[in-house]
């Protein structure tokens, strides 16, 4: 995320992130532990069974955050973004925490329990992963045991490639540019689902998600629009906004659990994967309103997912999110907690299905702030001063050759 200042954050956005991260985190807990859960009688199966849907909000939110200068630059007349420091600050914010949770798989878990057959296909692995693209083969994507959840990180960080580029061509031409990116993902997915029968190494590949990306750059440009329009209204139409908003909210929210409601019901992975694509832009469309919405509800709502605690959790959602479905794996591969049952989860054993939720989600919680605070940001502090000597040695040097041209200047 861009460096932001206090007047420019945007809280309710913390609690979309946590919202979004938190769901695909409850579909992989509930993978192992099959702890169905119900409000009263009224059952979530279907929230956890689709689950993974949610991994398009996080990408949207990410596009709308990353699209966010482009559109103050364009809109209010603001100094585009840096591209060099737009690279920088997602190396400094994302490269840290991966690599170390991949290292610490390897060393703490693949390495002491032998989990690959060949020297060759471990090295081959983690060579894919360092370059984050361990995505484009089908060995080290299906079957890597290097962390089931870093692949959304290497198809972030592809899509990063483009954001400086498309970011400027939207100034110009924000529909022709945001048509075409959907285009280019409708024709892709398109294609896959007619002339393919399986699609796991397809539905997550970048080009999937770039409808997704269009939309959060939709958002973000919406976005400036509606709140330089908000600042110029009276007290009263504000208020009429709001409650406006508010309702966009909630009739969002209901069509986002009616579309997981419809994901639920597909069975096998070819229906599944298939469905995932159709519905994709539909899901990212719904989230976008919601996504919206958001900052300009009622005081209550935002209150609700803009708030110290949504804030917390937004800062280590990343870190949490590389770890909790590794937890969640290897505890129950050290049988912990422990259970009568050598399958606790299809012995339907409620008491460890509960004590072992608890335990991944502590767990995870607990890694992620301990990555964030010991890796993340030292490490983010310790590469802003590495690029901030390269940029002094820069400019000493161009000093230096100028001098050298004109030799009379001081």
């Amino acid at each position: 995320m861009e460096h932001k200042n206090r007047s420019e954050r945007i809280p309710e956005l913390d609690g979309f992130r946590v919202l979004m991260v938190g769901i695909v985190a409850w579909f992989h807990f509930w993978q192992q532990s099959w702890l169905t859960p119900h409000i009263g009688t009224y059952s979530l199966d279907y929230l956890v069974r689709a689950g993974y849907m949610c991994v398009d909000g996080t990408i949207l939110l990410s596009a709308f955050l990353l699209f966010l200068p482009y559109a103050r630059s364009s809109v209010e007349g603001r100094p585009l973004p840096s591209v060099r420091n737009f690279y920088r600050r997602r190396v400094m914010r994302i490269v840290p925490s991966y690599l170390f949770v991949t290292f610490l798989m390897l060393f703490a878990v693949v390495l002491p329990y032998g989990m690959y057959s060949s020297r060759n296909g471990l090295i081959y692995d983690l060579f894919m992963h360092v370059l984050m693209i361990f995505n484009w083969d089908r060995t080290t994507y299906l079957g890597t045991q290097l962390g089931g959840a870093s692949w959304t990180i290497a198809v972030e960080m592809q899509l990063y490639l483009l954001v400086p580029l498309l970011g400027r061509l939207a100034q110009k031409r924000p529909f022709a540019v945001g048509l075409g990116m959907a285009a280019v993902s409708a024709y892709f997915r398109g294609w896959c689902v007619w002339s393919m029968d399986e699609f796991s190494m397809v539905v997550n590949q970048p080009l999937s998600f770039l409808d997704v990306y269009a939309i959060g750059m939709a958002c973000s440009f919406g976005y400036v629009h509606l709140k330089a329009w908000a600042e110029r209204m009276e007290k009263k139409p504000r208020w009429i906004l709001r409650a406006a908003a508010t309702a966009v909210f909630f009739t969002a929210l209901w069509l986002f659990l009616q579309i997981l409601h419809v994901q639920a019901r597909s069975s096998g992975y070819p229906e599944i994967q298939s469905g995932q694509m159709v519905r994709r832009p539909f899901l990212a469309l719904v989230l976008g309103m919601m996504l919206l919405s958001l900052p300009f509800s009622l005081m209550p709502l935002r209150l609700l997912f803009g708030n110290p605690v949504t804030h917390f959790l937004s800062m280590i959602s990343m870190n949490f999110y590389l770890l909790h479905q590794n937890v969640s794996v290897h505890l129950k591969r050290l049988g912990v907690p422990y259970s009568a049952y050598a399958q606790p989860n299809q012995a339907g054993d409620r008491a460890w299905q509960m004590q072992y939720t608890w335990m991944a989600v502590g767990f995870s919680l607990l890694g992620a702030v301990l990555v964030t605070f010991l890796i993340e940001k030292p490490c983010a502090f310790g590469l802003k001063k590495c690029f901030d000597a390269l940029d002094r040695g820069r400019e000493k040097r161009r000093l230096l050759r100028k001098q050298s041209k004109d030799p009379g200047q001081p």
